[in-house]
């Protein structure tokens, strides 16, 4: 039976840095509206099923709103349905490593252990629901440097932001704005991290193997 998810032998060419700029500036988008519910409601959350119901709502807002940026990048008929179908298992089983590392371990070992295994989750299972697995190690290395290097880049930001914002009084804006913007700061550098491996990743998996290539122009 023909996989559906499987991508078409010869896809149209995807140039790398195309693919990583779309890929970062799209899921920065979707990262900031996802850190929105993390900044604006997780006081609503508390009393409506707490943090397990405040990480289930931003998931939910990672899978729903990067397909319908992202899925141009794909290539082939079906994009949207085919992204789903390999981006959402893929993206929820990344969020479950991550925050099972996390919880476990905390800020540290359980960040760096989280980010490592959800990267290899994360590009694995998107290798598998694509159907391409050459190269997948050199994708995991990539993914997991421009990943970590958003999230850490983005905690690092948070950091600052709030230590202006226990300044008394702020030296720019007030208080709640500053812990807002620094919430919402995270969002945008891991945003732009996770999407530049996401659009790697699609570009380096739907090129095709050099072998295959010269194999199906003989026949």
């Amino acid at each position: 039976m023909k996989n559906e998810l499987t991508l078409p032998t010869k896809p149209a060419v995807l140039t790398t840095w195309r693919a990583m700029l779309w890929g970062s500036g799209g899921f920065c988008g979707v990262s900031v509206a996802a850190f929105s519910i993390w900044a604006g409601g997780s006081g609503w959350f508390r009393h409506r099923g707490g943090e397990a119901a405040l990480y289930a709502a931003i998931a939910i807002a990672f899978v729903g709103l990067t397909g319908l940026f992202l899925h141009p990048l794909l290539v082939g008929p079906r994009r949207l349905r085919r992204f789903y179908a390999a981006f959402s298992p893929a993206f929820l089983l990344y969020a479950v490593v991550w925050s099972g590392f996390w919880f476990w371990l905390k800020f540290g070992l359980g960040e760096w252990l989280g980010a490592f295994f959800g990267s290899l989750s994360f590009v694995t299972l998107m290798a598998w629901r694509l159907g391409r697995w050459h190269s997948v190690a050199q994708v995991t290395v990539v993914f997991f440097v421009l990943h970590t290097a958003g999230y850490f880049a983005g905690g690092w930001c948070m950091s600052q932001l709030l230590a202006l914002a226990r300044q008394v009084p702020p030296p720019v804006l007030d208080k709640r704005t500053l812990i807002t913007c620094a919430m919402l700061a995270w969002g945008v550098m891991y945003g732009l991290g996770f999407g530049a491996g996401l659009g790697y990743l699609l570009a380096i998996l739907q090129r095709p193997r050099a072998g295959a290539s010269r194999n199906t122009e003989a026949r």
